[in-house]
């Protein structure tokens, strides 16, 4: 189903054994300044950007204009009014995201985004930057380029730290540096080899945090927001050491009945205590979690038990259904580092010497909306990856969710394929968006492929989105 080359098979994650677990399942169903934008929410895990008005354009929020580019905005779109609880949530969560560097890596499969994608040789990739591994991932397929494009200055300053060392570093030195997240020169090899790669904002962000690399008790993984979150996860298991050992032994398991086995007898038994499920269920957990309060009520409002009972069964089906021993996603942040054996693919040995040899030349990051790099663009897109962003826009901003997606289909190829998450299975904006003076339906603008994208989440490796969309524009 998927069309890789053969250079990209070979930096493949094994995609035939996940397209068996799938089979198996299916039978079987068991400080730089912030800029006010924002590209958008991450259901469950680290959140996606830096404030809550990310992907409104300066143009819309000087004056709410009708129109982008030929066609004309329909604006009668539901807006939902926050109450007073909603807004001081967004008030601490932008207090929370206009400073930080979010996302230390990407929390989307990009093994199941490949085969969604079917990427070739001559696709144009428009990206959500986010920690830039999975675009790095999609660049060894050999795509003609991709569009890294993301609001946060510091997830971009992160993508080009690792576009430098690509080039600058041998894999050793790489691996030490991104793999481990522990370099003991890596202050000498960032002034010699790797500030000179930088921009002007990356340099200024990696300049006062160098050291996050430099720390032999430490790692890299447990910096940023999502770092600290791991770094607490690693509190609380200390003190539960039965517990613990219980985990470890979880992620040491050889086969999936045995991880099955030590998940039902040893895990369950001893984590899902009421104080977590409290704690889980709190606001500020999530927001440091990265989901914001309109994914966070779509959650509850489809679980029977809230936001504690969904996480609950999302880990349970990877815990219990897919192998953790090649699960870099869940693994980094119990060990605080990769291993060259369960690591995402720009890690590998061969993949790194690939990038290196010229792929890594065909990726361009942009600190920018979508909206606005669309708009200032001349280029035609053929792939998307939109992440989870459109959640919180179609709550608040659904004039400015319209005007994006006006840009993105004046800028996709006939038949671009478009994929996206979502906290809702179904989200009902895809429903309520018209655009043009004509007032077409989005979805008579797209075609869905609610049974590829049913099949793939089935193989998704952190399984916390309640929706996966795969679409094709119309051209």
């Amino acid at each position: 189903m998927s069309i890789l080359s053969p250079k990209a098979l070979s930096g493949q994650t094994n995609l035939s054994a996940l397209r068996r677990i799938g089979r198996n399942r299916a039978r079987n169903p068991t400080a730089i300044p912030s800029p006010s934008f924002r590209h958008g929410p991450a259901i469950l895990w680290p959140y996606r950007s830096v404030s809550m008005w990310g992907f409104l354009p300066t143009r819309l929020l000087l004056d709410r204009g009708l129109t982008a580019g030929s066609q004309t905005l329909d604006t009668s779109t539901i807006r939902t009014t926050p109450t007073l609880a909603d807004r001081v949530d967004q008030q601490v969560f932008n207090a929370i995201y206009s400073r930080a560097l979010v996302y230390n890596t990407c929390w989307e499969d990009p093994a199941v985004d490949r085969m969604a994608l079917e990427l070739v040789p001559d696709d144009t990739l428009l990206v959500i930057t986010s920690a830039g591994c999975n675009v790095l991932d999609y660049a060894l397929t050999g795509p003609r380029r991709i569009h890294a494009v993301d609001a946060n200055p510091r997830q971009n300053a992160l993508l080009e730290l690792k576009l430098a060392g690509i080039r600058r570093l041998d894999y050793e030195d790489f691996f030490a540096v991104f793999g481990h997240g522990y370099h003991p020169r890596f202050d000498v090899l960032y002034r010699n080899l790797l500030r000179t790669e930088l921009s002007p904002p990356a340099l200024a962000f990696w300049d006062r945090r160098a050291a996050w690399f430099g720390n032999p008790n430490g790692s890299f993984y447990f910096h940023g927001l999502s770092g600290i979150v791991a770094r607490l996860f690693h509190a609380y298991l200390k003190a539960r050491p039965r517990l613990a050992r219980s985990v470890r032994e979880l992620f040491e398991a050889n086969t999936l009945d045995d991880q099955r086995h030590v998940y039902d007898t040893r895990v369950r038994p001893l984590i899902w205590t009421p104080s977590v499920k409290w704690t889980l269920s709190r606001q500020l957990t999530m927001s440091m979690l990265g989901v914001p309060h309109p994914q966070r009520k779509e959650v509850q409002a489809q679980h029977a038990q809230g936001v504690a009972g969904f996480v609950r069964d999302s880990l349970e089906y990877v815990l219990r259904h897919l192998p953790l021993s090649t699960n870099y996603f869940w693994s980094v942040y119990l060990r605080g580092r990769y291993t060259e054996h369960c690591c995402p693919e720009y890690l590998k040995r061969d993949n790194f010497a690939t990038l290196k040899a010229g792929l890594v030349d065909r990726i361009r990051p942009h600190t920018s909306t979508v909206t606005d790099f669309l708009h200032d663009t001349e280029e035609s897109i053929s792939k998307f990856v939109l992440l989870d962003h459109m959640d919180w826009m179609s709550s608040y901003h659904p004039e400015a969710l319209e005007e994006e997606w006006v840009a993105i289909l004046e800028r996709a190829t006939t038949n671009a394929r478009i994929i996206f998450r979502s906290a809702h299975a179904a989200p009902s904006y895809l429903d309520r968006i018209e655009l043009g003076v004509q007032r077409t339906r989005l979805r008579d603008r797209l075609t869905f492929h609610p049974e590829l994208a049913d099949r793939l989440s089935l193989l998704d490796r952190v399984h916390t989105y309640a929706g996966f969309h795969i679409a094709d524009a119309h051209g």
